[in-house]
């Protein structure tokens, strides 16, 4: 996006709010929440915050008034404030899902699916309860689909010469497609009629990229392709498919009940993936209002009331790497160069699964290896192993590190270092305290949930 661009989408909200408010001082009064997918790291986050900068909506990159809350969790708080609708519509006077009890939401958008299962607490707090899981199966897979559909009928080399040359023209064909069938189709073959796709009216360039056999054969078919009930659910079926196998996968992965499933984001709109959902499994499948905007509402209320997120359940397992005198069967790869006596080993400090609050700390102390040391560093390593026990195991990961330095040398292995891990809204901070002195040293890392 360019420059001008966020500049004008900057210049568009301070207008809009300061019509609405009269008198509020934009820097002072207003708290931007900022909705990024899950994987945005450090670096995409200072990103966004000079993006912000550069639009005029922030008087510093480091302004406080930026708030960052994850896509999922934006999604989840939504669905939860769609509970108290659903509660009001519910004929039997009984609460959907009931304070401590859990509900899953399936976040389908253009290009991925992204499930969380939360549990409902009191005063309206979320913790969530299971792993976020997710695929590259939202609504733009079906569109592939299509495209593969057009290029068995008219060869996969038109559709190719089509992209490179007019890409505009395929992404207008793209979108014909989506107003006039995806997103009507509801997958009941009842009522069903074929549809004439006319290549003439809807892409008529796309003529002269056909080979002359191609085109004898569709002349004599006035350029007109039809689109069967069964060519259309197969297009769906792919995606539709990976969700439910997604859904599955949750609900096996939590041991408590599910007392209902929300389906958000624009894809969740279609009828055919809302029927299928609610074919394969027994709690009450609901679509609120405004699906495709669930994320953006949530994070609004996130702003309103940070305390909503409780804990967040780890992705990964985290641990340091530290040396420790070999064993027997130790790897060769992991003995420390300069002391041959001692073995580089994966130090677990809390494992993928866990449920950590905010701002949770998890510790351990350790000791200089070399009682000569004057300083000693830490580095932190993920695994999505549970029981890892090297640090160059495949999957491992290096996250960062906090180095300290230890005065009094003649304390050799005496000196006592209390290293934690603590899990912040957003963020993974890296403290160590040196226990004789009290010296803390921190760092902060981004935090992958």
């Amino acid at each position: 996006m360019g420059t001008r661009v966020v500049v004008a989408i900057g210049k568009l909200i301070k207008e809009t709010i300061s019509t609405r408010w009269h008198g509020l001082k934009f820097f002072e009064h207003v708290l931007l929440v900022i909705s990024i997918p899950t994987e945005f790291d450090d670096r995409a986050k200072d990103t966004m915050r000079k993006c912000l900068y550069n639009a005029g909506l922030t008087n510093s990159k480091e302004s406080n008034k930026i708030e960052f809350t994850t896509e999922p969790e934006a999604a989840a708080i939504y669905c939860m404030r769609n509970l108290e609708e659903q509660n009001k519509q519910n004929k039997q006077n009984k609460r959907l899902v009931p304070v401590n009890s859990s509900f899953m939401v399936v976040d389908c958008g253009g290009g991925t699916v992204d499930l969380t299962t939360r549990k409902l607490l009191r005063d309206n707090k979320l913790s969530e309860i299971t792993e976020r899981t997710g695929d590259f199966c939202g609504g733009s897979y079906v569109d592939r689909e299509f495209i593969k559909f057009l290029s068995r009928k008219l060869g996969r080399a038109t559709i190719n010469l089509l992209t490179e040359n007019n890409y505009g023209q395929l992404q207008y064909m793209i979108q014909q497609f989506c107003s006039k069938l995806k997103f009507h189709f509801t997958g009941n073959p009842v009522g069903f009629e074929p549809f004439e796709f006319d290549i003439e009216e809807i892409c008529h360039i796309l003529k002269q990229y056909c080979n002359d056999e191609i085109k004898e054969k569709m002349e004599d078919d006035d350029w007109i392709i039809y689109i069967e009930f069964e060519d259309l659910k197969s297009m769906f079926d792919p995606a539709i498919g990976k969700i439910i196998r997604l859904i599955r996968g949750q609900l096996s992965s939590s041991n408590e009940v599910c007392n209902a499933i929300f389906l958000v984001g624009g894809f969740s709109e279609s009828k055919y993936l809302q029927m299928r959902v609610k074919e394969e499994f027994g709690p009450p499948i609901i679509v609120p209002r405004q699906p495709i905007a669930a994320v953006v509402r949530g994070a609004c209320d996130y702003g309103l009331k940070m305390s909503t997120i409780v804990d967040r359940t780890l992705k990964y397992t985290y641990g340091i790497k530290v040396a420790r005198y070999r064993r027997a069967g130790d790897p060769k790869s992991q003995i420390v160069p300069e002391a041959q006596y001692l073995t580089y080993e994966f130090d677990r400090l809390v494992t993928r699964g866990t449920k950590v609050g905010v701002d949770e700390k998890f510790s351990d102390t350790y000791i200089p290896p070399d009682p000569k040391q004057k300083s000693i560093s830490f580095p932190i390593y993920t695994t999505t192993e549970l029981n890892a026990k090297f640090c160059n195991e495949p999957g491992m990961r290096y996250h960062g590190e906090l180095q300290i330095k230890l005065p009094d040398v003649h304390l050799g292995k005496s000196r006592k270092i209390e290293f934690s891990l603590i899990f912040g809204k957003l963020e993974l901070v890296a403290k160590a305290r040196n226990v004789n002195t009290g010296k803390s040293y921190e760092t902060i890392f981004e935090l992958d949930f």
